[in-house]
């Protein structure tokens, strides 16, 4: 039988540390889905189906990403629901910090009392842990160069939406 993980995350933008806890999951885990979900806590910079698509072409062009991910969207129900329709076991968190673990902690315990879905928290690479999708738009609203912090195709993206 084979397992099945799901990465969630609003990935707005996919960030360099998001793509380091996609390729180890994936190392990891037999089949995994990249899931882009709705967050309403969050003011989306970008729609989920541009961030669908970035994802997409981050992990088609990233050479070190294996063939067993699947990039998926989901805004309607729980999280949980999209794991029973496609019977994952465990979700793959990146953590980056203590901060991270304390609003990660609720969420695990009643995922795992509603479905006996599994949370499995990976840290991300040091030269990527003080980076957020967050501090990334922040950065890039105001001109700054993050292509140090992004995939070349969000990159790419980015100078291409910026003014003139």
């Amino acid at each position: 039988m084979s397992t099945i993980a799901v990465v969630p995350g609003s990935f707005d933008p996919v960030t360099l540390g998001h793509l380091d806890v996609i390729r180890r999951a994936a190392s990891i885990f037999d089949e995994v889905h990249v899931l882009v979900v709705h967050n309403p806590d969050k003011n989306a910079m970008l729609p989920i189906s541009e961030r669908v698509s970035l994802l997409q072409r981050s992990i088609d062009e990233d050479a070190q990403t294996h063939a067993n991910v699947t990039v998926a969207s989901w805004s309607v129900g729980l999280l949980v629901d999209y794991c029973t329709e496609v019977g994952a076991s465990v979700l793959v968190k990146g953590i980056r910090s203590q901060i991270d673990i304390a609003y990660e902690t609720p969420m695990v315990l009643m995922n795992r009392s509603l479905a006996n879905v599994e949370t499995v928290f990976l840290l991300p690479e040091p030269g990527h842990a003080h980076v957020s999708s967050s501090l990334v738009r922040q950065v890039a609203a105001l001109g700054g160069d993050v292509s140090d912090y992004v995939p070349p195709a969000v990159a790419r993206y980015l100078d291409s939406t910026r003014p003139a």
